[in-house]
């Protein structure tokens, strides 16, 4: 005969508190004394006691989900920030179910079918492209959304982004004041609004020296077309002599067909710059110099926007920028110090 299931009245009994307060201590409520729920949980352990969360669903009327709709992972970026937002969200008592869509309308619709059929309490957009009828059918569905790391001009939903046009700037300006004067960039992609805002940031910095875009070229943040307009500016008489990459998972591959393609020294014979400070870039096969992402501080303010609009689902929509930082590492000429602002970090 089984054993009988451990029961939230037992742990109660066993910590000393009433049975309210042990579903409070589950629910990752704030409202609990910190001391207290450290107790319930070692009496929780020790019983062998498995939070029944559908009959938290069924009494709350909420499902405790939230949905993250990602396009990849190839690019570690998203890695990491998917491992940070389970993390976070778990800490509010939330599980987190993955979808995955790539940037073309059929696949985004299908997905967004997904999520509202699977009722997630919330839905996070992370880096795919959303037009503003899907956007709107997801918030004509009631379910909030935030977009993390993706905006919009037309702001449907809240959305949470790096200040990009200043972080393209920044690292455009440090190519600059490094003597550099023949610079292209590598873009991202022009239905990509972060990829955009860098590419202003980019053509500011440049206007503002008085000096012209080597070139310009949207890359649709691939790190293989990267890697072929390397090859073909690389190819004019007169390349480049600095690169401003809008993305670190493209500019990997840009090191690679500069380095072992083409025998350029870096950054001796060109500069190049990245963007998001993935977790790779800090290796030493790359030792990239990138405007770094603040991601943990993006998702905190994805998460707590997130749930205040669970809480209150008529909040108007909310756009914050976080600002980044230029790490400087090897893969970058460095400016006279004098030249250098003490804000940019050196990783």
């Amino acid at each position: 005969m089984a054993p009988a299931r451990v029961t939230a009245s037992d742990v109660a009994r066993a910590a000393g508190v009433s049975q309210p307060t042990v579903s409070r201590v589950f629910s990752r409520s704030a409202a609990v004394d910190p001391q207290k729920a450290e107790r319930v949980r070692a009496v929780a352990r020790e019983l062998g006691y498995i939070p029944n969360l559908v009959a938290r669903s069924l009494n709350s009327g909420n499902s405790f989900r939230i949905g993250i709709v990602l396009a990849y992972l190839k690019n570690s970026f998203f890695a990491d920030a998917l491992q940070n937002f389970a993390k976070s969200l778990n800490a509010q008592g939330y599980s987190v179910t993955v979808y995955f869509a790539g940037n073309h309308s059929d696949e985004i619709s299908a997905i967004v079918d997904d999520l509202l059929a699977d009722q997630v309490d919330g839905i996070v957009l992370a880096s795919i492209s959303l037009s503003n009828e899907l956007v709107q059918r997801v918030k004509n569905s009631g379910i909030p959304c935030v977009l993390f790391n993706r905006g919009q001009s037309t702001p449907l939903a809240s959305m949470v982004t790096a200040a990009n046009f200043e972080g393209g700037r920044t690292a455009t300006e440090f190519l600059i004041s490094g003597g550099h004067k023949r610079i292209a960039h590598l873009a991202g992609w022009r239905e990509a609004l972060n990829g955009v805002e860098r590419k202003a940031g980019f053509l500011a910095a440049m206007e503002a020296a008085g000096l012209e875009p080597l070139a310009c070229v949207d890359c649709h943040f691939r790190r293989n077309v990267a890697m072929e307009e390397t090859r073909k500016l690389f190819s004019r008489s007169t390349p480049p002599d600095a690169l401003f990459v809008a993305n670190d998972h493209m500019a990997f591959g840009v090191l690679e067909v500069l380095r072992n393609e083409l025998g350029l020294r870096v950054p001796e014979d060109v500069s190049v710059i990245g963007y998001d400070d993935a977790p790779m870039a800090a290796w030493k096969t790359f030792d990239l110099t990138t405007m770094r992402q603040p991601l943990q501080r993006m998702i905190d303010a994805t998460t707590q926007m997130l749930l205040a609009e669970i809480r209150d689902r008529t909040r108007a929509p909310e756009k914050i920028e976080i600002p980044g930082e230029l790490i400087i590492r090897g893969s970058a000429r460095l400016p006279d110090p004098l030249d250098l602002p003490p804000s940019r970090g050196r990783a």
